[in-house]
């Protein structure tokens, strides 16, 4: 199983390729955030905090709306990609996230929970909720399909990520 020190090596080695702003459109999660995004709007929630942010790629849908964003990634390499383009990006862990409880309206988190593995979910659950206020909503992306974990090695950088999928009845 992969740690957190491979997952930042990951990620750093992937900024530095500038894969992330490369990628295009993503059909469905476009689809996923935009509609997420109207919601926010109509509910006049000003403040979101998008937890493993990556290098912001979603970030300025979200500011575009006039929603206040602040990101957090455990890659260095994708908080200075973010920086570049004016985002308000910091690298921490989603165990220790940067921000105090209670003092976002909404929170985005998409591809990141698959990171985590099944004896630390309930823990990185209750951290990324720990920064929403009472009520906020909280948009989750996972990867669905059969129980497993395992290291990805068909991965493009070193070391290869370790993926947890859960079943969606257990989600």
């Amino acid at each position: 199983m992969s740690t957190e020190h491979d997952l930042i090596a990951y990620y750093d080695r992937e900024a530095a390729a500038g894969v992330r702003f490369s990628m295009g459109s993503r059909g469905r999660r476009d689809g996923l955030r935009g509609a997420f995004v109207d919601l926010l709007v109509a509910e006049g929630r000003a403040t979101l905090v998008e937890v493993g942010s990556g290098p912001g790629t979603d970030a300025t849908v979200f500011l575009d709306a006039g929603i206040d964003y602040a990101g957090f990634d455990l890659a260095v390499g994708n908080s200075r990609v973010a920086h570049t383009r004016g985002l308000r990006i910091v690298p921490a862990s989603l165990f220790a996230p940067p921000y105090r409880p209670g003092c976002f309206d909404a929170g985005w988190t998409m591809s990141t929970l698959l990171h985590v593995p099944d004896n630390r979910f309930e823990a990185a659950m209750h951290a990324t909720v720990s920064m929403l206020k009472p009520g906020a909503p909280l948009a989750i992306g996972l990867w669905g399909g059969t129980d497993r974990e395992f290291t990805n090695d068909t991965d493009h950088f070193d070391p290869p990520r370790f993926f947890s999928l859960r079943a969606d009845d257990r989600i």
